[in-house]
């Protein structure tokens, strides 16, 4: 079978057939991928009923899995996944859902802010690959911003302001941002904030891009306030309508996106009520964003 794209975004995204998830991939369906990947940011695969070993084992075809340790207050003895596996589901152990006031819950909730996958890393994620294994009757989308449009549509004097600038990511930041401030010691341990570049240049195309999340909660030399202010700005810009993509879910659904590139968030539906399973595999980087520059 013959790997082929077609762009479903206003700008970016694109749906892709001729692959089977299922079983092992060709070295030349793999390089589709990866150039659908630098050209889209954003694919689609539908119908891929995967299990966690055959996600597993695509997730592998780009990099090294990123474990799903150290970006969540989920004790290893309540994880309901393998640690490959970042679980983004409303789903405790036992597969029960989380009830409203559980802290697990109210946590997850910063999943509908804004963000990049592991920017809160020093090494952030290149890919992130996520599984729809069971979706709810409404609502649940997932949105994808374009931060490659994003910086090409501002003007050069602010492209200019930006070029160098350092921010600092956290966990503490985003989840913050919705009064989520209760951490223990150990989680102000793990979730130090780590620096990185605001502008990053892609590796393959070149193209610079925007690299912002609810997790950026200050810029290294500005005044907190401002820094906060200027970075909602940013935020807002890259996140208008003709820069942003809509996946609504259907059942194995297969999502992949570049962190590099895009930024995404999770929509609002019934979470105690109905169940969102979700399994992502994520994809480490290369490195912290100012080494990369750097080199």
């Amino acid at each position: 079978m013959t790997v082929n794209i077609r762009q479903v975004g206003p700008c970016f995204a694109g749906e892709v057939s001729g692959v089977d998830l299922t079983k092992p991939l060709s070295r030349e369906e793999v390089a589709a991928i990866e150039a659908g990947m630098d050209q889209y940011a954003v694919l689609v695969f539908h119908d891929q009923p995967v299990t966690d070993e055959q996600q597993i084992a695509f997730s592998n075809n780009f990099g090294r899995i990123e474990p799903a340790v150290g970006s969540n207050i989920t004790k290893p003895e309540e994880r309901r996944l393998r640690v490959e596996l970042a679980d983004v589901s409303n789903l405790k152990k036992g597969n029960e859902l989380y009830d409203r006031d559980d802290r697990r819950r109210m946590f997850n909730l910063g999943n509908r802010l804004w963000h990049s996958d592991s920017s809160f890393r020093a090494t952030p994620a290149k890919y992130s690959l996520l599984s729809g294994r069971s979706i709810p009757s409404k609502g649940g989308d997932t949105e994808f911003a374009d931060m490659r449009a994003a910086y090409d549509a501002l003007d050069d004097e602010t492209k200019a302001e930006i070029e160098d600038l350092i921010c600092e990511h956290s966990l503490m930041f985003s989840r913050g941002l919705l009064g989520f401030a209760e951490f223990t010691p150990e989680e102000k341990a793990m979730f130090k904030p780590v620096r990185q570049r605001l502008v990053r240049t892609h590796p393959v195309s070149g193209r610079k891009s925007l690299f912002l999340a609810s997790h950026a909660g200050a810029i290294v030399g500005w005044p907190m306030p401002e820094a906060r202010a200027f970075l909602r700005d940013l935020t807002e810009h890259a996140t208008q309508r003709q820069f942003v993509y809509t996946h609504k879910w259907r059942l194995h659904d297969l999502v992949m996106w570049d962190n590099r590139q895009t930024m995404h968030r999770a929509r609002a539906f019934r979470d105690t009520k109905e169940p969102r399973d979700m399994r992502r595999t994520t994809i480490a980087g290369d490195g912290p964003t100012v080494q990369q520059e750097a080199a």
